[in-house]
């Protein structure tokens, strides 16, 4: 595999003097291409703070954010936009869908920014609705939808602009258990087509999704479990095993 993401020794301080707080202290770890990683660790760990600053809508203090060699950590704001919106795909916990469009319009937000012409966005509307059975909703609106429908939404909104890295932020967060597990299957299929996917989730179910995961506390890297060739329902009883041991199996699970 190619590196797709390096990150090299970030930090993330909030305040001045004695209100100084380390968010994130340090933090290293790379992303090859078709991977599929998990960011776990208790409450106020930095996970989130974390995926603010890979994602663009932070800075980091110091530190490099590599992305296949361009540093997005020195872009300028104009570049930071142009970068974001043609190179990442978000998914949300809470769907961050605009009621006021509909599931067609929500879907084609990121190819209306980037002027993509007609003919395009709808071919590539119609596939992704063919792919997470949003066919016979796209013209209804956010509120008259399930959440398992609006999360499928932000999905496929995520990928209409075939994003280099796709971020997922506690996207099973607001959803029923099916639906959940539903979303979860859809994104390990992504990954096995070679989407490459980093996810932030305090929950170990959805972790063992990952091939990957990364645990952090008190903003740092603590922790690497690899999946390998174990089973998924193997690779969730080690991360249990983990969490336990560092005392945050109550936030995880």
């Amino acid at each position: 595999m190619e590196t797709l993401l390096q990150v090299k020794a970030i930090q993330k301080t909030y305040g001045r003097g004695d209100a100084t707080f380390r968010a994130l202290d340090d933090v290293s770890f790379t992303i090859e291409h078709g991977e599929f990683v998990g960011i776990m660790g208790p409450s106020g760990a930095g996970k989130s703070t974390l995926l603010n600053v890979l994602a663009t809508i932070d800075t980091p203090t110091a530190g490099e954010i590599l992305v296949e060699g361009d540093d997005i950590a020195s872009m300028n704001e104009e570049a930071l936009a142009d970068f974001r919106r043609d190179h990442l795909g978000f998914i949300f916990q809470d769907y961050n869908l605009l009621d006021s469009l509909t599931v067609r319009e929500n879907m084609l937000l990121p190819l209306a920014v980037s002027k993509t012409p007609v003919h395009e966005t709808r071919a590539k509307v119609e596939r992704l609705a063919k792919r997470f059975g949003l066919e016979g909703i796209l013209d209804q609106y956010p509120y008259q939808i399930s959440g398992g429908q609006k999360q499928r939404t932000a999905v496929s909104r995520a990928l209409i602009s075939d994003p280099k890295l796709i971020f997922a932020d506690e996207p099973t967060g607001a959803l029923d258990s099916k639906s959940a597990t539903d979303l979860l299957d859809t994104l390990a299929r992504l990954n096995e087509a070679e989407t490459t996917i980093m996810m932030v989730t305090h929950d170990a179910f959805a972790a063992s999704f990952c091939r990957r995961v990364l645990y952090i506390q008190d903003g740092q890297l603590k922790k690497e479990l690899i999946r390998g060739n174990a089973s998924r329902d193997a690779f969730y009883q080690s991360i249990l095993e983990e969490l336990a041991k560092g005392g945050a199996v109550d936030d995880a699970i």
